[in-house]
């Protein structure tokens, strides 16, 4: 029989052993982040950008959302996100070389040239019923990523006409109203759009880029200090700042402009936000008391923008000094975050409608393999230490 003083010392050990325990699997549990390598964040990108283009329609549109359990595809689509997958293929064109992508890109650039509406000197993309700011941005940024690779002008008017309908949106606060409706000819005065101003932040800081004579960093300053300094409140976002990988981007093409201290100021906070994402999505094991305290791992198309928000926050720590303490954290998150996409990606030894994507629950959509190559392929670069987003030509 063991001594009495061992039992009264052993029952307050044993005690303490089970709080640390659930202290550790329940609070704070290990990331689950090992050191991936920019070559394997870059054939993860290339696998994903297969899945865009193996299974892209004749008409040019994309394989919008499959399921694997029912072997079904569901009838929706949707125009912004098919301008975001067109940009991400252009981007593994532009940075891993890949013909194939450059291609479906091109196939998906035409199908929302056929899908353009013009007014006076505007003009955007429709799904039949009305022309987003969303599409409009990121059909701009899709065009500028191929002018940026190939040098060519040949869709510079489409261009500024989808500028030009970013400026006939825009609010004198900066802000945007939503969309613009086809068969009445008016804008929707209602609705909000969280996202679509950093959307259109970049696309206009791009067309600056593009054509710096026309006075498009005028419009991009005045988004500018709207995301910064208003959208969050206008948007009632419960837990600031919204969680915006598209201003990321923006702030980053801009960062060589002389960015303000607002712009720094929430481009910290935002790198804090995306820190606390991928810090606790990588700390989830999809089993056990994870499972039931944490939740089950976010889709790609979430986990994807994190990650690109990340890389875009180290391209800007890198060229502005008010970031600098904050680079290797961020560039480190960012490869956690990395790695984790790398990890749950099907493999390509599956059927092509599987292989190269992001399952939840059995789903993929388009846009989980297009946030996911963008990350992917910026965060590779990061690693490597390129801090230039722009393909080489």
């Amino acid at each position: 029989m063991s001594h009495p003083v061992l039992r009264i010392i052993a029952l307050p050990v044993l005690l303490w052993a089970v709080v640390l325990g659930v202290v550790r699997v329940v609070i704070a549990p290990a990331e689950l982040c090992a050191d991936g390598t920019p070559d394997e964040f870059r054939d993860t990108a290339l696998d994903a950008a297969a899945w865009l283009y193996l299974n892209q329609r004749d008409d040019g549109s994309y394989v919008y959302e499959y399921d694997r359990a029912s072997d079904e595809f569901p009838d929706a689509y949707n125009v912004v996100r098919h301008a975001g997958v067109t940009m991400s293929l252009y981007q593994v064109a532009g940075r891993l070389g890949d013909e194939a992508s450059f291609d479906a890109a091109e196939r998906g650039t035409a199908w929302l040239l056929d899908n353009m509406v013009y007014r006076d000197n505007w003009g955007g993309p429709t799904n039949g019923t009305n022309v987003k700011v969303g599409s409009a941005a990121l059909m701009t940024i899709a065009l500028a990523e191929r002018r940026l690779l190939t040098g060519e002008p040949l869709h510079d008017g489409t261009m500024r006409a989808l500028g030009e309908f970013m400026r006939v949106q825009q609010k004198e606060n900066g802000g945007f109203f939503t969309k613009w409706f086809v068969a009445t000819e008016m804008m929707d005065l209602r609705s909000t759009s969280a996202y679509y101003p950093g959307e259109a932040l970049w696309a206009l800081a791009m067309l600056h880029e593009a054509f710096p004579d026309e006075g498009w960093d005028v419009d991009a300053w005045e988004t500018a200090d709207f995301v910064s300094l208003l959208r969050d409140d206008e948007e009632d976002v419960e837990f600031p700042p919204l969680n915006d990988h598209w201003a990321a981007y923006g702030f980053a093409e801009m960062a060589e402009w002389g960015l303000e201290d607002q712009h720094t100021d929430y481009a910290r906070r935002l790198a804090a936000r995306f820190s606390l994402f991928i810090r606790f999505e990588a700390q989830k094991t999809d089993e056990g008391m994870s499972l039931q305290v944490r939740g089950d791992s976010r889709r790609s198309s979430a986990l994807g923008t994190w990650v690109e928000g990340m890389a875009a926050l180290w391209r800007l720590s890198m060229s502005d000094e008010r970031l600098a303490d904050i680079s290797d954290e961020i560039l480190e998150q960012a490869r956690c975050g990395a790695e984790l996409l790398a990890d749950r990606q099907v493999g390509d030894n599956q059927p092509p409608l599987e292989s190269g994507a992001w399952f939840i629950h059995d789903v993929t959509r388009m846009d989980d393999q297009q946030h996911a190559i963008s990350g992917l392929i910026y965060t590779a670069d990061g690693l490597d230490g390129r801090g230039q987003r722009e393909p080489d030509r």
